[in-house]
């Protein structure tokens, strides 16, 4: 064990190798073998136990005053070094800095935390899941024809014949209601994959807000309805019209397609809106009996209804974007006039 003398011994030799230091890296060096992880000084801190009773404390105290002493010093030779470099050539230091704008919010972001925010005033919570899904989940359990068009390979990414990349949020309904019995209210806002042809309404790419509520009490196409409304009015404004059409989907009974008036021309008739004065924004309805039976539920005690609508689409008519790839380009410009 080093004995009090050497230690200060020890004290005056680093002070004096980093006075005798002209480089970066010889300062480094003393740094390193006296306060590195194994340097000297950690290594008689841990050896504080050898000490003799009696001489610890002043042995302790010597111990302390050469650390900081030598970090003080390493402090300012590196102040000092920094003061002399010499400047990089083409550089001005005296210029005023360059003012970067403030970032915003991709519009796809946007409309997910808006949706999100709007169903979580009516009771719903956010669902997620991943991307990578089961051919039960995507399909066989949101009942779906075993030789639906949809499976086909020309319209879905496989990776075998139970793995795809989910073409809908869907999957997410039904993992929710195998791990959970009812009642269950919940939005799911995720990304979809599709083999659909670029164009200015079309994309690979996408992304849907879908939601489900489910429960033992009766739930009607009245409470679907108001709920889409309040949806409509809080996201586009109350101004904003809601239609329910008759359609067909899979895993809902009876479906309905539901359009949301115009917002270019108010539902009076345009070019957007192919004088209709309306605009296709999701597909909903009381969720068929056999999905029930798909997750266990008892399709005679429980009530329901399901919705999803494209975010894209939300975005492209809440923000005035005419094409759909420019919400993937990246382009400064546009992401700019999103405030």
């Amino acid at each position: 064990m080093m004995t009090l003398q050497e230690l200060q011994q020890e004290h005056a030799s680093s002070l004096a190798a980093l006075e005798a230091a002209t480089t970066q890296e010889a300062s480094d060096a003393v740094r390193i073998r006296y306060l590195g992880r194994n340097g000297l000084i950690p290594a008689l801190v841990k050896q504080m136990k050898e000490v003799p009773p009696a001489d610890r404390p002043a042995f302790g105290k010597a111990l302390g005053e050469w650390r900081a002493a030598l970090e003080k010093a390493l402090a300012a030779k590196a102040e000092a070094a920094q003061a002399n470099a010499a400047p990089v050539a083409g550089f001005d230091v005296t210029l005023p800095g360059r003012w970067r704008a403030e970032g915003v919010i991709h519009p796809v972001s946007r409309v997910i935390e808006e949706a999100a925010e709007i169903f979580h005033r009516l009771g719903f919570t956010v669902a997620d899941g991943p991307d990578i899904e089961t051919k039960f989940n995507n399909f066989t359990a949101l009942n779906t024809a075993p030789h639906h068009p949809s499976m086909d390979a020309s319209d879905t990414f496989w990776f075998d014949a139970e793995t795809l990349l989910r073409t809908q949020t869907s999957p997410v309904q039904i993992r929710t209601m195998l791990e959970n019995q009812p009642p269950v209210r919940i939005v799911n806002p995720g990304r979809c994959y599709r083999r659909d042809t670029t164009d200015a309404t079309h994309s690979a790419n996408f992304h849907q807000i879908e939601g489900l509520y489910v429960d033992t009490r009766p739930v009607s196409l009245a409470d679907l309805k108001s709920t889409l409304g309040y949806f409509a009015r809080e996201m586009m404004g109350p101004g904003i019209g809601v239609r329910f059409r008759p359609h067909f989907f899979p895993f809902t009974e009876p479906s309905v397609e539901v359009d949301f008036t115009c917002h270019v021309c108010k539902g009076k008739g345009c070019r957007v809106c192919k004088n209709s004065g309306w605009i296709e924004i999701a597909g909903a309805g009381m969720v068929d009996p056999r999905v029930y039976e798909h997750v266990g539920y008892d399709p005679e005690k429980v009530y329901g209804y399901a919705f999803g609508m494209g975010v894209e689409r939300i975005a492209m008519i809440k923000y005035g974007i005419p094409d759909i790839r420019f919400l993937y380009e990246n382009d400064i410009r546009f992401l700019s006039q999103m405030r």
